[in-house]
């Protein structure tokens, strides 16, 4: 069976950046950065997505494009004889469908929200009743599995289309719509009384406010966020690799993947910062920022209900592209690695994803225990020990195996990946870089990883 590709550039730029732009862009960043001192934190992010992620991202994407497969069969053309760097593969497919288990729970918040705001459900609702709003939806299994379900199904029918006619056309009408939301919602918030103050908090960097904080707590946050922003490690940008041309450098593809990426995380700061300040609210206000905190910020807005609406919209976009781009994953390594249809791949895998789900949805309710995580030290649900298992175990361990493959001669080796890196036209990989990708990067991860477990 012919392997589909990309029709245009702009499409594959497009998918990748929407599977990297998730929820970890705009509600994680924002909150993150408010946490850590705004500037200084924002520096460091932009200094280690430069250092570390745009190397490990042309690697995924080496394996992806030279092999032209998915992460198990990739890992096979390309491994030397008698290797087993395969296994790995398949924990990519595992960490996928670990990610797809409560990923489409939080975008179905993110629709539910949407609904509610666009409905008029927040119209007179007063500060005091908005966390509530909050609560009652997560104990409400019946009202969050229908959000889920809607999520699933729409995504598992956009990839039935194909590659070009699915996921590539629906992805990029997604992401410019994404892009100009951003720009209106940031437009707006910079006309808000005391908007000022926000940008200053943001984007001026002020190291007596980061030493507050703790320095070495703000660059550890800035590398953790500018790590798992990308979603590394899991094969989810390999498979875009295996369907693009061999026209352009992977560095220079790689770069404008993470300007995407921050472009969007950036912009929600100036959507939050500004409207945070204005209204008097707190900025560093952690996870709650988004479904408590902002609601009341919208509330006391002119036309709150129309910005509230748009706002989400925006979120569900963000999330639903990483929905498609991980399901088209997980579909294409059962094409690839059991011969399946895409009919059969769309059945299979959309039955599956549901029922492992349902955990998620049930374990706010139904199925409530409250367990101590590093990510959830004052208690976490199923979702925390779900989004623990791939942010602190897979992305790390992942990103060490796909960066060993690439560099060490017991792998593909470096050679071989800087060649197909630097095939085609623009950015290039230097050599001068191995030193560096051999003995620092691989440092900087196990770092992550530590800290990540601690």
């Amino acid at each position: 069976m012919k392997r589909e590709n990309f029709q245009s550039r702009l499409g594959f730029l497009l998918v990748s950046a929407g599977c990297a732009i998730g929820i970890g862009n705009v509600w994680k960043f924002p909150y993150v950065t408010g946490e850590n001192g705004g500037g200084v934190f924002v520096l460091f992010y932009v200094l280690f997505l430069i250092i570390m992620g745009v190397p490990v991202l042309t690697m995924e994407l080496a394996v992806g494009r030279a092999s032209g497969k998915s992460a198990v069969e990739g890992y096979k053309a390309l491994q030397p004889k008698g290797s087993k760097w395969h296994i790995h593969g398949w924990v990519c497919i595992i960490g996928c469908c670990l990610l797809m288990m409560y990923y489409t729970t939080v975008a179905g918040w993110m629709l539910d929200y949407f609904y509610k705001f666009a409905s008029g459900a927040f119209t007179g609702v007063t500060d005091e009743a908005v966390d509530g709003v909050f609560s009652a939806m997560l104990a409400n299994p019946g009202e969050m599995t229908v959000f889920m379900v809607i999520i699933v199904l729409a995504g598992f029918l956009v990839c039935s289309f194909g590659l070009q006619k699915g996921l590539e056309r629906i992805s990029k009408w997604m992401m410019l719509a994404l892009l100009v939301l951003i720009v209106v919602l940031a437009g707006h918030s910079l006309t808000l009384d005391g908007a000022a103050e926000g940008v200053k908090f943001y984007l001026l960097p002020d190291f007596q406010r980061a030493a507050q904080a703790g320095l070495g707590k703000v660059i550890t946050a800035a590398m953790n966020q500018s790590f798992f922003t990308l979603s590394l490690g899991i094969a989810a940008m390999e498979i875009f690799g295996s369907y693009m041309s061999k026209d352009h450098t992977l560095t220079g593809e790689a770069v404008r993947i993470c300007a995407l990426d921050t472009f969007v995380a950036f912009m929600s700061g100036m959507i939050i910062f500004p409207a945070c300040f204005s209204f008097g609210v707190e900025a560093g206000s952690g996870p709650s920022l988004i479904f408590m905190t902002l609601p009341r910020v919208f509330l006391h807005m002119a036309g709150g209900r129309v910005w509230g609406a748009l706002f989400f919209l925006f979120m569900t976009f963000a999330s639903f592209t990483t929905v498609l781009a991980v399901f088209e994953n997980i579909m294409a390594n059962c094409m690839d690695s059991f011969g399946w249809s895409r009919k059969k791949a769309t059945v299979s895998c959309g039955l599956f994803i549901l029922i492992a789900s349902l955990p998620c949805v049930l374990g706010y309710n139904v199925w409530y225990f409250s367990v101590v995580l590093p990510n959830a030290p004052s208690g976490g649900q199923i979702l925390d020990i779900e989004d623990f298992l791939v942010s602190n175990l897979l992305l790390p361990i992942g990103s060490l195996i796909y960066l060993l493959f690439c560099v060490s001669r017991w792998g593909w080796g470096f050679d071989k990946y800087l060649a197909e890196a630097n095939t085609g036209r623009g950015l290039r990989m230097s050599r001068a870089f191995k030193p560096y990708f051999q003995f620092i990067l691989p440092i900087i991860i196990l770092v992550i990883l530590i800290q990540g477990l601690l």
